[in-house]
């Protein structure tokens, strides 16, 4: 008799799904942020830069092919760090007024890609939690089910073992993704030592 495995799934079902309400509760200002760090949704240029003002740079690295290329290949993630860091000093040379200028138009171009690529990053996050508290919802309407039929002194035997089924694989399914968010909540974290890091590498090469 599956009964008694049917009480079971809805007790273990109901607690995995309360303390993933309490974790998603965490910071009251951002409910669908689930990542352990906190939430800064934009970047500061002040905590990354210390070198020579960009506020008259805007978009004017996007109009040199030349920086606007090196800055996709800086930012891309599967570029390794040292041959990154390697490219700034082999570009940012000439006069220090040359150097100034390169050294400007990189870390705007590489301030506004970075931070506009962790900000999508951070958004897929939370659209990805909005569908962890739907399907959340989900198991626990069948819960709900279950429990229903359970309390049926004229129960249907293999609607119960039915929705204890479903609701055994659902929440097996919701703990897998679950356990992924862990590894998603560190890409805006690397996203941004990337940036600080690539800031330093320019600064150096103006020293």
């Amino acid at each position: 008799m599956r009964y008694p495995l049917a009480r079971y799934l809805v007790m273990t079902s109901s607690f995995a799904l309360a303390l993933l309400s309490t974790a998603l509760a965490a910071d009251p200002r951002y409910p669908d942020w689930p990542c352990n760090q906190l939430k800064v949704p934009d970047l500061s240029i002040a905590a990354m830069w210390s070198g020579p003002s960009i506020d008259d740079v805007g978009s004017a690295w996007e109009d040199d092919a030349a920086i606007r290329d090196l800055v996709a290949r800086l930012a891309a993630r599967r570029s390794p760090l040292d041959d990154a860091q390697k490219a700034i000093a082999d570009f940012i040379t000439g006069s220090e007024a040359e150097r100034q200028q390169k050294a400007k138009l990189v870390f705007a171009g590489l301030f506004k890609t970075l931070d506009r690529e962790r900000g999508q990053v951070m958004q897929g996050i939370e659209r990805y939690t909005r569908r962890q508290k739907e399907f959340a919802d989900q198991i626990r309407a069948t819960v709900l089910d279950l429990r229903s039929l359970q309390d049926q002194p004229d129960r249907d035997q293999g609607k119960v073992d039915a929705l204890a089924e479903r609701i055994e694989w659902d929440t097996r399914v919701f703990e897998e993704r679950r356990k992924t968010i862990g590894f998603v909540c560190e890409v805006p974290v690397r996203i941004e030592q990337r940036l600080f890091s690539l800031a330093r590498a320019i600064q150096q090469a103006l020293d």
